[in-house]
């Protein structure tokens, strides 16, 4: 787990990195569509955002149905969030059906029918999954599940500090492995 702890830590970091850089860049000279006078409404809205980048050897895509960018708040929220990460070995889908990006501290959050998997068969679902830049934590306070090849693990909880390679499953933690058996 602490492998797979790591793995999944570094793609989200250089994913929320990119993603911010080319938010910005790509927000300068994209078509803009006024929302109105309302005070609450965004700065910017992209529509059918498609971004690919490549940093430190990964590869990304992201694609959302909207962007909405709050400059004052330093917040950019996303719709219908869909990215691929592309790693020399392993390739990862991350979707969610709504996200917030907060520009000033590189914290994410995605909500709402949250999905990670990789193509090795690794899932993880919750309805919530943020990423604290600063201490490169990822973590939720909503029930996840993690599954791999028949083997599930359920708890009420997940936290990963990158810096200690430690990963958490808290609360009430139910856990079932398949083996495989040696012929």
């Amino acid at each position: 787990m602490h492998t797979l702890a790591r793995v999944i830590l570094a793609v989200v970091a250089v994913f929320v990195i990119v993603v911010t850089a080319t938010l910005v860049i790509k927000s300068r000279s994209a078509r803009v569509e006024s929302l109105g006078p309302s005070p609450a409404s965004a700065d910017l809205q992209i529509k059918q955002v498609d971004l690919e980048e490549e940093a430190q050897g990964v590869r990304w895509r992201l694609k959302a149905d909207q962007a909405l960018m709050y400059d004052e708040a330093g917040v950019t929220k996303l719709q219908k969030v869909n990215a691929n990460v592309y790693q020399r070995d392993r390739t990862w889908t991350i979707v969610g059906d709504e996200g917030e990006l907060d520009r000033k501290t590189n914290n994410v959050e995605l909500r709402r029918n949250v999905v990670v998997t990789s193509d090795d068969g690794l899932r993880l679902e919750t309805s919530v999954l943020r990423w604290e830049a600063e201490r490169k934590r990822l973590w939720t306070d909503a029930p996840v599940v993690l599954s791999k090849n028949g083997s599930v693990v359920r708890g009420t909880a997940l936290n990963v500090l990158m810096a200690d390679e430690a990963t958490t499953v808290g609360g009430r933690v139910r856990a079932t492995f398949v083996t495989s058996r040696a012929r």
